[in-house]
Order: C-alpha cells, then structure tokens, then sequence
C-alpha cells in the first residue's frame, strides 16, 4: 500500500508545538522570579486541570479516569515529579542544559522498560544506550562539583520522572485501552495536587503576585499543558509515536537556542559535545522506534 502523505496541518501543528514547548523553559525561568519551584509547579497543574476539565465537558467526554490509582501514579510521576524537578533544576541552573537533559528521557526509558516491562535492548540500541551514557557524563561534567552539578542532576530526574510515567503509561496500555485526554486531565489536577502538599510543605519565598507572573502562569498552564497536550494528541492521530517523538527532538535544541537568545548562556567545548552525543542518541533512538510497527493511535 502506498504510504498516505502527511497532511500539511499536521507538520505545522508540530512545528508550532515544537516552538510552544522549547520557549516554555524561559517562560518557567522568568516565572521562578515570582515564587518558588514547588507553588508554580503546582498554579500550573490546577490551571493546565481546570482547562483540561472543561474541554472534556465541551467534548462530552467522560469525566472520571478508568483507573484513579494507575491516574495518581501517572500524576504523580508525570506531572509532579517532572515539574518539580524541572522546575527546580531552573531556580539556578542554565535553561539550556536542562532543557537537553530533561530530553534524555526516551534513554531511561529504554532501561526502566528493560526492567519493567521485560523489554530487551537489541541491536543498535545499544548504540544508543552508549551515545547517551557518554553524552550525559560529558553534559553533567562530575569533575567540576558544585551548585551547577545539583541542578543538572535535578534535570537528569526530571527526565526520570518522565520516563518512569511512560513506562507506567505503557503497562496500562497493555492491560487495556483508555481516552488519553481524560487520563491526561486527572494526571494534571492529581499531581497539582501533590505539587500544592509540596508547596506548603517546603518553605519557599512568598509569591509575588502581579500581571506579568499571572500571564506566565497562563503560558505555561493553560498554552504550554493544556493547549499543548491538545496538539500532542491533534498529531499522534495522524502520526506514529515514533515519528511524533522523532519531530519534537528540535524542543531541546530549540531550548539551547532560545537560552543563548534570551540569556546570552555559552557552552564550553565539553558541554557541546556531551549534547551532540545526546542529540544523536536520541534521533537514533527515536528512528529505531520508528521502524518498529506500533499499534494504531488512540482516537
């Protein structure tokens, strides 16, 4: 059978989500100057929850989550975990080099899915589980100690965070199908909801509420999780995983980009390397998904 061409609106749609989800990292930094990583964190998941809710009930779809628990550990992992770490991670760290290693979550799948789900790494995965490893150390840069060193790590959980949730999407999946929109709106308000125990576990600086930290919250909420997700489900409608995953690779180097343009960040020779190792681990690793035959996307 000849291969249907993609619709020109789809590539538009990831171009425009590409852009949305890469200058999302600025808009979170500039947000962190109004208030702490744990209560944006958590603004942003009730914001991005409610939208979610509503378009639900615009588009009479169902209102409760097939699985309240499997929901809370999605959340809570997700949503909690990925914000918070990367959130934090943004408090000192450069927007850059956590945007790139937030990315490597496709390889802590590969070896979470390994354990988990009885995933074999086969062929040239292996190849990419290499790549990445060396990337990471050479971005991580563990012979220089420091502050710098513990946001990097703060973003390398991040992308654990996101990785975990994938596998743990995946088995749900396997033991039976769900409506994504739903279980994405009952991941955003569960984990807003450990995001907000967070909050007021941890002392943090008083929020600083004005006009530009509301549109932040906006942007991030309600454009970059709501809307966001709309898009993300918009293309895997028309697209397979993997080359859906293949087309958001631009995100993290968008993000490079967009740091040096807003903040003037510079990388040392170390650090270009380790994030071309990463980049091409993560296109290898993501065109092998591509080949492999994936069920027919969630409608």
């Amino acid at each position: 059978m000849p291969k249907t061409p993609v619709p020109r609106s789809i590539l538009f749609t990831m171009c425009v989500l590409s852009l949305i989800w890469s200058y999302n990292w600025v808009v979170v930094k500039e947000a962190l100057q109004f208030s702490g990583p744990f209560d944006y964190s958590a603004l942003r998941c009730i914001f991005g929850s409610l939208v979610m809710f509503g378009v639900l009930k615009f588009m009479k779809k169902p209102l409760t989550p097939p699985s309240l628990g499997r929901a809370f550990f999605l959340g809570l992992f997700q949503t909690a975990g990925f914000l918070c770490f990367s959130s934090w991670a943004l408090v000192e760290g450069a927007v850059g080099k956590s945007a790139v290693l937030i990315y490597t979550f496709p390889f802590w799948t590969l070896l979470f899915a390994r354990i988990a789900l009885g995933e074999r790494i086969r062929g040239a995965q292996w190849l990419g589980v290499v790549l990445a490893g060396c990337g990471l150390i050479l971005v991580l840069e563990p012979w220089q100690p420091g502050g710098s060193l513990f946001s990097r790590l703060l973003a390398v959980m991040s992308g654990v965070s996101w990785a975990i949730s994938t596998v743990i999407a995946k088995n749900w999946r396997q033991r039976g199908d769900f409506d994504l929109l739903t279980v994405t709106a009952w991941q955003l308000l569960l984990g807003g909801i450990v995001c907000s125990v967070i909050a007021v576990a941890v002392p943090a600086k008083p929020i600083i509420w004005n006009a530009y930290f509301v549109l932040l919250i906006a942007a991030s909420g309600i454009v970059a999780t709501a809307f966001g997700w709309l898009l993300w489900l918009m293309i895997l409608k028309h697209l397979s995983a993997g080359v859906a995953g293949l087309g958001m690779m631009a995100v993290p180097a968008l993000g490079v980009l967009f740091s040096r343009l807003q903040y003037g960040e510079t990388f040392d020779p170390v650090e270009i390397t380790g994030m071309l190792l990463l980049a091409a681990s993560l296109v290898l690793l993501s065109w092998l998904n591509l080949r492999t035959p994936a069920a027919p996307p969630a409608q």
